[in-house]
C-alpha cells in the first residue's frame, strides 16, 4: 500500500512549465516536482533569477532544469515560452500558472488604466494564453495537467486589491471552463492560497498581520511555502486522476470563515 501511494506521486519522465518559478510558492513547487522526477522549465520576468533557481534545483535533484525569461502579461512572450519548452523537451505534461502581481494603490478612483491592465494581463491574460495553447497540445497528444494558482481574494476580496481579486476570480472560472474544454485527456485544477509567508510577506506590518491572524485565520498563522507542496503534487500526479475543475483553498481556514 505504501509503495502504491508513493508511485501515485511519481513525476518521472514528466516535463513541467512553471511561471513565476524563481521564488515564493512557484520555487517551492518547482523543487518538489524535480524531487519527484520531473524536468522543469522555470519562467519569470528576470532571467538571472530563473537561471539561479534552475541551477540550484538541478544541482540538488540531478533533474534537467531550463530557465527562460517571460513576461506572461505579454501574448508574444507566452508564445515564445511555449515554443521554448517544446523545442527543449519535446513535450509539456504539467503547466503551473503561478506568476502574479498585486500592486498597491491609493484608492479605487486612483487606479489608472495602466495599472488595471497590467494586473489583469499578468494574472489572467497570460494564464489564458498559456493554457489555451499548451492545453490544446496536451489534448491532441498524450494529455496533461494544468494547475492555476489563484487567491482567496477571488472569493473574499478587499478594497485594497480589487483588480487582483477580479483577475483571480476570472482564473477560478477559467479553471472550470478549460477543464471542460480539454477533457478528457487534460485535467485542469486550481490552488487558491491564503496568506503565505513568502518573500512578499516581508513588506507586511508584523503587528497588523499578527492581529489579523488572531481574528480572521482559524489556524492563527500564515502558511509556510512548503505547505503548498502537498496540493501541488497531488494535482500534478496520478494521485488526482479523477480530479478536474476543482478549486482547492489552502488558507488556514481564512476564506468563508466568520469574522
Amino acid at each position: 500500500m505504501a509503495k502504491a501511494l508513493e508511485d501515485g506521486f511519481d513525476l518521472t519522465g514528466k516535463v513541467a512549465v512553471i511561471t513565476g518559478g524563481s521564488r515564493g510558492l512557484g520555487l517551492e513547487i518547482a523543487r518538489a516536482y524535480a524531487r519527484c522526477g520531473a524536468r522543469l522549465v522555470i519562467a519569470s520576468r528576470k532571467l538571472d533569477a530563473c537561471e539561479k533557481a534552475a541551477a540550484e534545483i538541478q544541482s540538488e535533484t540531478k533533474q534537467e532544469c531550463a530557465a527562460v525569461a517571460c513576461h506572461v502579461g505579454r501574448w508574444d512572450d507566452c508564445d515564445r515560452l511555449v515554443e521554448f519548452a517544446y523545442q527543449r523537451f519535446g513535450q509539456v505534461d504539467i503547466l503551473v500558472n503561478n506568476a502574479g502581481m498585486s500592486p498597491l494603490y491609493e484608492s479605487l478612483p486612483k487606479v489608472g488604466e495602466d495599472l488595471y491592465d497590467k494586473v489583469l494581463a499578468v494574472n489572467l491574460r497570460g494564464p489564458f494564453r498559456l493554457s489555451s495553447v499548451i492545453g490544446s497540445c496536451m489534448a491532441e497528444g498524450n494529455g496533461g495537467v494544468i494547475i492555476n494558482i489563484s487567491s482567496i481574494a477571488a472569493v473574499q476580496p478587499t478594497p485594497t486589491e480589487l483588480p487582483y481579486a477580479l483577475a483571480k476570480a476570472g482564473l477560478n472560472a477559467m479553471t472550470v471552463g478549460m477543464a471542460r474544454a480539454f477533457a478528457p485527456k487534460v485535467r485542469v485544477n486550481c490552488i487558491m492560497p491564503g496568506p503565505f509567508m513568502t518573500d512578499i510577506s516581508k513588506a507586511w506590518d508584523p503587528e497588523m498581520f499578527a492581529k489579523m491572524t488572531r481574528s480572521l485565520i482559524p489556524l492563527q498563522r500564515g502558511g509556510e511555502p512548503r505547505e503548498v507542496v502537498g496540493a501541488a503534487l497531488y494535482l500534478a500526479s496520478d494521485a488526482s486522476s479523477f480530479t478536474t475543475g476543482a478549486v482547492l483553498k489552502i488558507d488556514g481556514g481564512t476564506a468563508f470563515s466568520p469574522a
